[in-house]
């Protein structure tokens, strides 16, 4: 296939697409900066030079590709604490790629985030991919949509990832939690931090991604989920003995003041299964988890 890639050359951009070209696939990227479009090039892509505001772009490329995958988000909107304007962005863009791509039959993945399931209500068990809400917010409007296309003549799936840690993550959650240690000189989790993550690896999630690509059924909703549920003391834990700082527990009040606009994400209890993305699509991840990954190191190098 030809492949258009959104996010190319971000944190799973960065795996994706080697992950498709190692496949046979022919992948075009876009690239917003000529160091996105660099770091593409390296990865032996096509380069599409635009961003999430290029419509037309978007449509284009779309409707010229075998196939879309859609990793891009304006997280600097997100961080600065602009969700609805990150949100906007991106359901313009969306709705520009579907276009491209209505009546095709042609596959279209898109990503959503398992947080969405307890933030949604989903408590006391593990979500899974046959959780769904009629509307809610951002991240539940933007996955209805994405499945919604099979009903427009799109193969359309949608990957919901958890925590994704690798040495290719720079700017995740991880890399955030990690910096707020460094700067408070202690890692926190908050009460008892029985609360749990499920986490993935990013190789793993982009062998997902190539997977739903491949033959995920129209309107499939899928879990990149290798880890079920770290409890965040764990996580925590692996920080401070990786920084030689002291763990402590600290009380919801003070939650804001240390993890800033991860607060709410740092208390959630998001444990979530993907028996049923194991089965339909015989995805099995094969990298370390992810107190393995904290004590390979990397994510504590200067």
């Amino acid at each position: 296939m030809r492949v258009f890639v959104t996010g190319a050359s971000g944190h799973l951009g960065s795996a994706v697409v080697p992950n498709l070209i190692s496949a046979g696939h022919d992948v075009i990227g876009l690239a917003r900066s000529d160091t996105s479009a660099a770091a593409i090039e390296k990865l032996g892509a096509e380069v599409r030079r635009g961003d999430l505001s290029d419509l037309d772009a978007l449509r284009e490329e779309a409707a010229g590709s075998d196939g879309v995958v859609h990793l891009a988000f304006r997280h600097d909107l997100l961080v600065s604490g602009n969700l609805a304007g990150a949100a906007e962005v991106d359901l313009a863009a969306l709705t520009a790629l579907a276009d491209g791509l209505a009546g095709s039959g042609k596959p279209f993945v898109g990503t959503g985030g398992t947080a969405m399931l307890v933030l949604g209500g989903i408590v006391g068990r593990p979500g899974t991919e046959r959780d769904t809400f009629p509307a809610g917010g951002y991240r539940i409007d933007a996955e209805n949509f994405v499945a919604g296309l099979a009903s427009r003549g799109v193969r359309s799936s949608v990957v919901r990832l958890p925590i994704v840690h690798s040495s290719l993550d720079h700017v995740g959650f991880i890399t955030t939690i990690i910096r707020a240690a460094r700067q408070h000189g202690y890692a926190a989790y908050v009460g008892e931090g029985t609360n749990r993550w499920s986490a993935v690896h990013t190789l793993d999630a982009a062998e997902l991604y190539r997977l739903a690509l491949e033959k995920a059924p129209a309107g499939a909703r899928l879990h990149a989920v290798a880890d079920a549920g770290v409890p965040f003391r764990q996580i925590a834990e692996a920080i401070g003995r990786n920084l030689d700082i002291p763990v402590r527990s600290i009380s919801p009040d003070e939650a804001s003041g240390y993890f800033g606009f991860l607060e709410t994400f740092a208390q959630l209890d998001n444990p979530t299964s993907s028996a049923v993305t194991r089965e339909l699509l015989g995805w099995t991840p094969a990298h370390p988890d992810l107190i393995a990954d904290l004590d390979a190191g990397h994510y504590f190098q200067a």
